[in-house]
């Protein structure tokens, strides 16, 4: 009888083993994470802003079935903000792109997409569509918690057009971003700076050469497509589109040097360096 139960005895002995040993097996890579490295940041650099230039039901069905594609798109009518691509993925939307040396952007940003038409082009000229405040009120609280999640500072949010002015418009001249500098999620130039540096210049206009400095400090690139000889006036108007809005011809002046220099710390000294006229120095300017 000993005999007839020891058999069974080992044999759950061994199956005991087997199932440890499975179970060991199940348990995969094992990785400590109780340390954590103090020299790192978010993979996340910059918030690039894009309109649709089509209708809701087209851009859906462009951005999550096509080959471009955006972390999020907000709807209007009513205005709803749809997540189309995790934070934690790249999505499609900046393409050949560039900003403050950076390149190729689509790995180092969000995207976010706004229904919007654009504009038309008539027998007028150029009609661009206005934007809708209830968008615009979704997009700000969206931009905050961005920011904040990735700490990143206010001029890391960024329009199409800056990183690629060679080929894009959006969001265009009409789009708000003095409301958004307000409310802390872009950068809007200093009024008072501004006039200070307007009246030093004296209605003259710094040498094509100061501006392409001061635009590639503060971020544009120049580079020119093999044959193009308008590369400069393209970055020009994109500044101007995004911060004088009024007039947006590519064309450089002093009011749009005044812009620039007031964002730029320390270029507006250089203007007396490349060019043929001296201007004053500027003052301290306290700013409130």
């Amino acid at each position: 009888m000993r005999w007839r139960w020891s058999r069974p005895v080992h044999t759950l002995s061994g199956l005991l083993l087997i199932c440890l040993a499975l179970a060991g097996c199940s348990r995969g890579l094992v990785i400590d994470t109780s340390h954590t490295a103090r020299g790192q940041d978010s993979r996340v650099q910059y918030v690039i802003l894009h309109y649709t230039s089509s209708n809701s039901a087209r851009a859906l069905n462009t951005l999550t079935l096509g080959e471009v594609s955006s972390h999020y798109l907000i709807d209007a009518n009513p205005p709803t903000i749809y997540r189309l691509v995790d934070e934690n993925r790249r999505a499609w939307h900046a393409g050949d792109s560039s900003w403050q040396g950076r390149t190729w952007l689509n790995a180092s940003s969000i995207g976010i997409e706004i229904v919007h038409p654009g504009y038309h082009d008539t027998s007028e000229g150029r009609q661009w569509q206005p934007w809708d405040q209830a968008q615009i009120d979704r997009l700000i609280p969206l931009l905050q918690d961005i920011l904040q999640r990735h700490g990143l500072p206010p001029e890391r949010v960024i329009g199409h057009s800056d990183i690629a002015p060679q080929r894009k418009l959006d969001p265009g001249p009409l789009f708000p971003w003095q409301q958004l500098a307000e409310a802390g999620v872009a950068i809007w130039p200093d009024a008072a700076r501004v006039t200070q540096y307007q009246h030093l210049l004296g209605g003259q206009t710094p040498p094509l050469a100061w501006f392409e400095m001061a635009l590639e400090r503060f971020g544009y690139s120049l580079a020119a497509r093999p044959g193009q000889t308008n590369a400069t006036r393209n970055v020009i108007a994109a500044f101007q589109m995004r911060f004088r809005p009024a007039r947006h011809d590519g064309l450089p002046d002093a009011e749009t040097a005044a812009i620039l220099a007031a964002l730029v710390p320390g270029s507006f000294a250089e203007i007396s360096r490349v060019s043929e006229f001296t201007v004053p120095p500027a003052p301290t300017i306290t700013l409130p």
